[in-house]
């Protein structure tokens, strides 16, 4: 999603840099064609025309024309900019003193709202609430059924009624949250294909019945231009608190998302991307503007590693990684935790400019799960010592993972360079630690969790290394 957009505003901005200094003609060429690639990703364009007259007027002053690096202020005049169009600063999901506290989810048939619902349930168990998810959606085949499927998938609690009135449902719900001893009601409501009265009736019939701490709007990320109107919609009839934005991964030009809080006011607080459970993230208005522009989400790579983090006892693993002394099976180790984090693809989008290696080839997806393959096809001793891999060990070796010795060659020699690399890299971290005391070793223990205290540019070597 937006990948066309960030594409082609990297290469307005490589345009710029090109150029030791910038005229007006200059910069409203760039604001041009800035407004084109905005109207070709399906940003409203009321919204273009906005964002391209503040940012116009900000580019053309003295201070930047007359600077010495014109390009880099009018990227930064673009990123301030763009996060202000996305909301300038974070929503987050506020739960009251009220007990339960009720959130109530709205939107069209079609959005995700089912799916989004146990996505939220599952992000608030791992904070330790126990959230019930309430079926309200009485009209779409098998609704409840979904809901009572994803329920179960993830451990929570649903209630479907016996009824077909989805208000009498949802205010059973929240009575059966507190007979149950749940501090949180999810309320799945039903949907249309279109905007229509009888949606909008019901919904506010609900809302008057269980009066929710929050409505959150699930928009489905592909509609496009029209998503707009839809929120428009809903915002004059139910006045609801906050968008989640699902289906992100979608290949459509997903320029509604940035045009959301410009038009109505109201924030973005999730996306959602994938069908796993776990797929659901706050929004972050400052990170996805730098991910348009090709500037990464290391940020949000670095939580994802904080919320694998393995237990405490694996602190004393991690040092002796962190020291250079890898086996290959911490490489399996790697492995296992890069797909806790979604997967090299999720981690390599999260680098700079690594949506745009991930569209053109240049990541290999499945290099870590062959290279696990191998290493399983070895004794115990030879992951503890690779030393003692001989030739003949090595024919035994790729015979029972299905490769060829030189696959298994070039796995032990990536493995070295890993090896030679992190030991490098620990020289490195102990002799700044010897100049900056404590300070310096505490430095060196915010590594990513669960990763040898390896950082977020040492992964991206491995992954080069394996890649190759």
């Amino acid at each position: 999603m937006l990948e066309n957009l960030s594409e082609r505003l990297q290469g307005i901005f490589s345009g710029l840099r090109s150029k030791g200094r910038l005229t007006e003609d200059d910069i409203n060429d760039a604001m041009r064609e800035i407004r084109l690639a905005l109207l070709e990703a399906d940003v409203n364009f009321k919204v273009v025309k906005a964002f391209v007259k503040r940012t116009k007027e900000r580019c053309l002053t003295a201070d930047v024309l007359d600077s010495l690096t014109p390009a880099q202020n009018v990227i930064k005049i673009v990123l301030d900019e763009l996060t202000e169009l996305l909301g300038r600063t974070d929503s987050k999901l506020v739960l009251g003193s009220r007990i339960p506290n009720v959130i109530m989810l709205v939107g069209l048939q079609g959005s995700g709202k089912t799916t989004a619902a146990a996505k939220l349930a599952y992000r608030l168990m791992q904070e330790s609430h126990a959230p019930l998810l309430v079926a309200c959606d009485v009209y779409r085949p098998a609704a409840a059924d979904q809901l009572q499927t994803l329920g179960d998938e993830i451990g929570a609690r649903v209630y479907r009624g016996d009824g077909r009135d989805p208000v009498a449902i949802a205010r059973e719900g929240v009575q059966d949250a507190i007979d149950s001893l749940r501090d949180v009601v999810i309320i799945d409501t039903a949907g249309r294909l279109h905007v229509d009265d009888d949606m909008m009736a019901e919904a506010r019939a609900i809302r008057d019945a269980v009066r929710p701490d929050q409505i959150l709007m699930v928009v489905d990320a592909m509609t496009g231009q029209d998503v707009v109107n839809v929120v428009e919609a809903f915002a004059a009839e139910v006045d609801f608190d906050g968008v989640i934005m699902s289906k992100m991964d979608g290949d459509a030009r997903g320029g509604g998302a940035l045009s959301i809080r410009e038009v109505t006011g109201k924030p973005i607080k999730f996306i959602s991307s994938g069908e796993k459970p776990d797929s659901l993230e706050e929004f972050h208005p400052d990170r996805m503007a730098k991910r348009i522009l090709g500037m990464g989400d290391v940020v949000s790579l670095i939580e994802s590693a904080v919320r694998v983090q393995q237990a405490e006892e694996e602190a004393v693993e991690a040092e002796r990684m962190a020291k250079g002394n890898l086996t290959l099976d911490d490489f399996v180790t790697m492995n296992r935790q890069i797909r806790k984090m979604g997967g090299v693809s999720k981690l390599v989008s999260a680098l700079p400019g690594g949506d745009k290696a991930l569209g053109s080839g240049q990541v290999d997806e499945g290099a870590l799960d062959a290279m696990e393959v191998i290493i399983n096809s070895m004794t115990k001793e030879e992951r503890a010592r690779p030393e003692v891999l001989n030739g003949s060990r090595r024919a035994r070796i790729a015979a029972g993972a299905g490769v060829t010795v030189t696959e298994v060659n070039q796995l032990i020699k990536k493995f070295n360079e890993t090896k030679k690399m992190m030991r490098k890299m620990t020289a490195g971290i102990e002799q700044q630690a010897g100049k900056k005391g404590k300070r310096g070793k505490a430095r060196r223990r915010r590594g990513l969790p669960g990763m040898g205290g390896m950082s977020l540019s040492d992964l991206k070597k491995i992954q080069d290394m394996m890649g190759e």
